[in-house]
């Protein structure tokens, strides 16, 4: 296994960002702006999120900004909580081969949020939100991916069985007011939910499904990006039970994975992890996918 390094950069016109790469991959984070991991690719490949270049570089708007990259929420969405701003600095911690980028609490919430990155096999990342506010606080971790455009997100459904062999319910398949699944962006197989993202298709689309082995696979040219957890059918999750949310318009694609709606009391902390990894087109990885594509 190779070693990984972490070092100081800037990037994208944010003087004070912080590499961790191998000899494989390469994962960038900014602390001018945040927490948020704003690319992801192999080394010297392309970003495999996108980054909005009007919205590069800068900090300190009034106005909660997309920007791109990767970045963590609470849910169910509302305004304002969830989009508490997230335009300030961020405090950067390295501890051996782990960055842990650590906000200020929010004045909108009381909520502190926390993005920390392991670089292993995969990448871990650990999304971890603080009450911080004096009382208590109901909510789920989102974690939510702004893939770059043209590509195709590929969710697989729970595994699938006759009517013989389970005759209840298994997961839930949910939609949005504005979700129509006769839009040509969406793809159904037997075992998994498809969205293409069209720079040429101007009305968005969003669907999500509960997945207990929660997995996605973003197809980006010959590029594959994963991104799993796993999830707790036991446990109560937002947006009528998703674990997983698909959502697309013409500039990007978000992979969003959510943990469970929790209670937490004053200073109780929520953690919500995820694993990614990079797949080349010629890997086992992109060969099982293409034919689903």
């Amino acid at each position: 296994m190779s070693s990984v390094k972490i070092e100081r950069v800037s990037y994208a016109g944010w003087p004070n960002c912080y590499r961790v790469s191998n000899d494989q991959v390469e994962l960038i984070a900014t602390t001018d702006v945040g927490p948020r991991i704003i690319h992801y690719g192999f080394v010297g490949g392309r970003n495999m999120f996108a980054v909005f270049e009007q919205q590069a570089g800068k900090s300190g708007e009034a106005y909660w900004q997309i920007r791109g990259g990767h970045r963590l929420w609470i849910a169910p969405e509302l305004i304002p909580d969830t989009y508490a701003l997230d335009n300030k600095p961020v405090q950067a911690t390295v501890d051996g081969d782990m960055l842990t980028l650590t906000a200020d609490v929010e004045p909108e919430t009381g909520l502190r949020k926390r993005i920390s990155v392991k670089m292993t096999g995969e990448v871990t990342i650990t999304h971890e939100i603080e009450n911080c506010s004096s009382g208590p606080k109901r909510f789920a971790l989102w974690a939510l991916s702004v893939m770059a455009p043209g590509g195709v997100a590929i969710a697989p459904f729970p595994p699938r069985a006759s009517h013989e062999e389970v005759l209840v319910p298994t997961n839930p398949l949910t939609m949005w007011a504005y979700t129509d699944f006769s839009d040509p962006r969406w793809h159904f197989t037997k075992t998994h939910l498809m969205l293409s993202c069209d720079p040429s298709a101007m009305t968005p689309q969003k669907a999500g499904l509960f997945n207990p082995e929660t997995s996605c696979d973003y197809v980006l040219g010959s590029t594959v990006f994963r991104k799993r957890c796993s999830c707790d059918p036991n446990a109560p999750y937002a947006d009528f039970h998703c674990s997983l949310e698909l959502f697309t318009n013409h500039e990007f694609l978000e992979v969003e994975t959510l943990g469970a709606l929790q209670d937490l009391a004053p200073s109780e902390r929520a953690i919500h992890v995820e694993q990614w990894s990079l797949h080349h087109a010629e890997t086992d990885v992109a060969a099982r996918l293409r034919p689903l594509t």
